[in-house]
């Protein structure tokens, strides 16, 4: 199994997990974060609205799945797909191999395909 966690901006939420959902992936999990990387600085206005500095943080959003070992090329396109503008600050996906997955209303456990 792999897990496949991808960095992505806010607003691109929406797409991603509607782009998983018709690739076939059964589940995800979804935070809210922040991050500072190369990407432009959102505006932050000040005051009384007569000044403004960059933000030291941007608005992320944190998605993470767990795929057969077979689906993760698929499951990685999706993501470049429904998330890329060809920006730098766009994101980043790490996937990562999954040893064992138990869940915890069953307590069946998995080390081939999803529990």
């Amino acid at each position: 199994m792999k897990r496949i966690e991808a960095i992505i901006a806010s607003e691109k939420v929406s797409a991603v997990n509607e782009a998983l959902k018709k690739a076939g992936v059964g589940g995800a999990t979804i935070l809210d974060a922040k991050g500072r990387g190369k990407g432009e600085k959102p505006r932050v206005a000040g005051g009384r609205g007569t000044s403004s500095h960059a933000a030291e943080f941007s608005a992320r959003a944190n998605v993470i799945t767990v795929v057969d070992d077979g689906d993760a090329d698929k499951v990685v396109r999706t993501i470049l797909e429904a998330a890329s503008t060809g920006s730098s600050g766009d994101g980043k996906i790490f996937v990562s191999s999954v040893g064992e997955a138990i869940d915890i209303g069953s307590k069946k456990r998995s080390t081939t395909g999803m529990v």
